[in-house]
């Protein structure tokens, strides 16, 4: 018949088992005391502490906007689904945190600060302004960026191809594509002629400018800086920039102009003014074009990142990705109710027609 195993002598023991049976119960009084503490964080909720002693990695996760679906909810869904197809389930053997910051800068800033406190094994950012919260907390932890931004302008890499330091990710920056926006608007509203151009701030996007404007002298179309600070001030930019002579609009997809594109997309059309956006989900909202990467698909790349990290990589050795996948999106709503009628050539293109 099969035992548990009886005690033996040893040197340390003096031949006394019971020296040993001592010693197993000191053994057992820790293992309590650490069931005692992990079910002690399981109550006030943190879950750090039981998360760090089994030894799962923890993911920090910052979103510069809600949970809802349509602003940072359906992002999270895609990472988690990178995650998983990578072998990562959230609450097996990865816990995965996700902190929205519902577009306060100082709320992705606190955010960033909370998971460098926590000590979690690599931070995912959901934006520039996330990644350079991130940077500002953090010079050791792994971060792993997902930014419309120019990351070697902005300094958190030396370079696409060696990043040099604890940020490695994805960038949307590309001038071909939001030179490409410009293009397809004036294919389906020839008679646009000076763009405005909107980006959350209160100064002129220099960067973004400098990547629009070969496209527009192309063009034959002149381009408006339009600096979108709040909700309340939308109304005011929209009256200055169609008397300043806009008769179309390019939206730069960042954290605050999200928040507002419904707004936007409303505003627009009730003035008559064509737009294109570089994110479907302005689209979505009513403006009338969207070209631009996927951002599906760029959430579910950050997961191999994170896959890599995890496994031993550092970030200054991961090269910096640029999207291959991109999209246009075109809403046929707002075409008709702006009288314009999609050239077949534009249509057949077009990844997704909303009507």
């Amino acid at each position: 018949m099969v035992g548990y195993p009886q005690p033996q002598a040893s040197p340390s023991n003096g031949g006394n088992p019971m020296v040993r049976s001592r010693g197993r119960g000191h053994r057992t009084r820790r293992i309590l005391t650490l069931i005692t503490l992990l079910l002690a964080a399981g109550v006030t909720g943190s879950g750090v502490l039981a998360q760090r002693l089994s030894g799962v990695p923890r993911v920090g996760v910052l979103a510069p906007l809600s949970a809802d679906p349509e602003h940072g909810g359906r992002s999270v869904d895609d990472f988690r689904e990178g995650m998983r197809a990578l072998g990562w389930i959230d609450g097996g053997n990865v816990s995965i945190e996700i902190r929205f910051a519902y577009g306060d800068p100082a709320s992705l800033s606190a955010n960033a600060a909370a998971f460098v406190a926590e000590k979690v094994d690599v931070i995912v950012a959901f934006s520039g302004e996330s990644a350079q919260a991130a940077r500002r907390a953090t010079a050791t932890i792994p971060i792993v960026m997902d930014t419309g931004g120019d990351p070697i302008r902005s300094g958190l890499v030396a370079s696409l191809s060696q990043p040099g330091g604890n940020v490695t990710g994805l960038t949307l920056m590309l001038p071909e594509v939001a030179a490409k926006s410009l293009q397809m608007l004036k294919e389906v509203a020839p008679r646009v002629g000076k763009i405005g151009v909107l980006a959350q701030t209160d100064t002129p996007d220099v960067q973004l400018m400098t990547q629009l404007g070969p496209a527009a002298a192309s063009l034959g179309v002149s381009l408006l800086p339009v600096g979108v600070g709040t909700a309340e001030d939308l109304p005011r930019r929209f009256d200055e920039m169609t008397a300043a002579g806009a008769d179309g609009y390019f939206v730069s997809a960042q954290p605050r102009t999200d928040t507002m594109r419904d707004a936007i997309a409303e505003l627009a059309l009730r003035l008559h003014l064509p737009g294109v956006a570089q994110q479907r989900r302005y689209a979505d909202a009513g403006v009338l074009l969207s070209y631009g990467a996927s951002l599906s698909a760029g959430h579910q790349r950050e997961a191999y990142f994170v896959d890599r990290i995890l496994k031993g990589a550092k970030p200054a050795d991961l090269p910096v990705e640029q999207p291959t996948t991109f999209e246009l999106v075109i809403n046929l709503k707002t075409a008709k109710a702006l009288g314009l009628t999609i050239p077949p050539l534009i249509l057949v293109r077009a990844d997704e027609l909303i009507e």
